[in-house]
């Protein structure tokens, strides 16, 4: 693990400075967790769980009363969208909102009906380190806090650098919903001090959010000290066009998904398979118009349809990409440079003619550069999509429902949505296989990664 550098915030609509944050001494980051743990033993883990759910509904509440700041401090932290950030709010809103309703539900002792006497209950860990990025700097943050807060856990987030001040929002609001001082803390640390929360037997676990290179180092750690994590490590995921598949709804989808964030989302569709050469060449002509009617602009300006990526190295990046790519013999139907404008800008791009040979073909693009592929079957159209070392989500497009249902059961992702791109609600658990990691989050299954199942039995004669 590296250095990490200093807390700030850049406007990437126009390269300003915002505001920088102090980075936390090692003194602070071990105060902290001493907070953390204090709190999770002393008070957290023996308040009821409606209590808890209590807490969450204020919460929530608090959102609401302020979502005009936290929609113009995130758009200006990261440049999304401000209709999308709007949208963004309103989700963690829901999520927040389905922990309250359904907590106490998820804690209940579960009796098995095979071995008389026995129930297990479901109790919390501890402190969980939550190492989250900037693509969606409050969604990210709440899809681990409010379901570990729910379930009886203390919470230290580390966000990424250039999203500090939406975390430290957050962090103001759950004491204002009445959460515990040291119960969910934002803490701004290095990656060497991010080691050193590892190494701490207190920290009970760690669920992050990033690169495979990131992922690798965080599980190595983590399971060098015997603890669990959760990891989602980004993704490629597929979009297969069947043969019946309403062509104009499928190029709609596909292109609302790959442009959502500016094409930033882990879970969005980035590889458009296409089964049928005509149809093939017809999803490139509409998905190729549907980029030349896009807008390029502020963020803030709800005309704008082309926002900035994160950051100017984002931009580098996806350049990068896309000169290899063509180097390798792909072809640019459409985009493919930066926007000579102030800003981190990028065009929306269309790619194909991506051999295997091709360095894109393993590659997550992350901005809006979107991959087609068109083959004759659809065998082989699964084939490709399960071509790739990531499965994190994926999607199918028929007129077909049990069809495409068949095709969803051969891909192999962690989850896949049948004529949309992701159709996300906090009862989803989300999360993916191969590189794209392991363990879910949100919905039941969430709930449940960082708990003690407990098994207690009464021996028969006292039944």
């Amino acid at each position: 693990m590296s250095a990490t550098e200093g807390f700030k915030s850049i406007d990437p609509s126009n390269g300003q400075f915002v505001k920088a944050y102090s980075t936390a001494t090692d003194a602070e980051v071990s105060a902290a967790l001493d907070k953390a743990h204090n709190a999770y033993t002393k008070v957290w883990r023996s308040t009821p769980v409606t209590e808890r759910a209590k807490i969450l509904a204020k919460l929530a509440d608090l959102i609401r009363q302020n979502k005009k700041e936290m929609v113009e401090l995130g758009t200006t932290e990261m440049g999304k969208l401000i209709a999308q950030m709007e949208g963004e709010i309103d989700f963690i809103i829901s999520i927040i909102e389905y922990y309250a309703d359904n907590s106490e539900e998820f804690s209940k002792p579960v009796p098995d009906r095979h071995v008389p006497g026995m129930q297990v209950v479901t109790e919390s860990l501890g402190v969980i380190l939550a190492i989250e990025p900037w693509n969606l700097p409050y969604y990210q943050v709440v899809r681990v806090a409010a379901c570990q807060l729910a379930a009886g856990n203390a919470v230290l987030v580390k966000p990424a650098n250039s999203v500090a001040g939406s975390a430290l929002f957050l962090e103001k609001l759950f004491l204002q919903a009445g959460a515990p001082a040291g119960v969910f803390q934002v803490v701004l640390a290095t990656i060497p001090q991010i080691g050193t929360l590892l190494d701490d037997f207190r920290v009970r676990g760690v669920c992050m959010t990033g690169s495979e290179r990131a992922g690798r180092a965080v599980a190595e750690r983590a399971g060098r000290n015997l603890k669990k994590a959760v990891l989602e490590l980004g993704g490629s995921d597929p979009f297969i066009v069947l043969e019946d598949a309403d062509l104009d709804e499928a190029i709609r989808i596909g292109f609302d998904s790959r442009m959502e964030g500016m094409g930033q989302v882990c879970v969005a569709l980035k590889r458009h398979i296409v089964v049928g050469r005509e149809r093939g060449e017809k999803y490139k002509e509409g998905f190729a118009k549907l980029i030349k009617g896009m807008k390029v602009g502020d963020p803030k300006d709800r005309s704008t349809t082309v926002g900035p990526l994160f950051a100017e190295i984002g931009v580098t990046r996806l350049q990068k990409q896309v000169e290899d790519a063509k180097a390798a013999g792909a072809t640019v139907v459409i985009g493919g440079n930066k926007i000579d404008r102030p800003g981190a800008y990028f065009e929306p791009t269309l790619i194909t003619d991506i051999s295997r040979e091709n360095p894109l073909f393993l590659e997550e693009a992350f901005g809006p550069v979107a991959s087609l592929y068109v083959v004759d079957t659809e065998e082989e159209a699964i084939e490709l999509a399960n071509a790739t070392p990531f499965g994190l989500g994926g999607a199918v497009a028929s007129a077909n429902v049990e069809r495409a249902q068949q095709v969803a059961a051969q891909i192999e992702a962690g989850m896949v949505f049948i004529n949309s791109g992701l159709n996300g609600h906090p009862g989803l658990a989300f999360g993916g296989v191969k590189n794209s990691g392991f363990g879910r989050e949100l919905g039941e299954l969430g709930f449940h990664e960082f708990v003690n199942k407990k098994t207690i039995r009464v021996h028969e004669k006292y039944l």
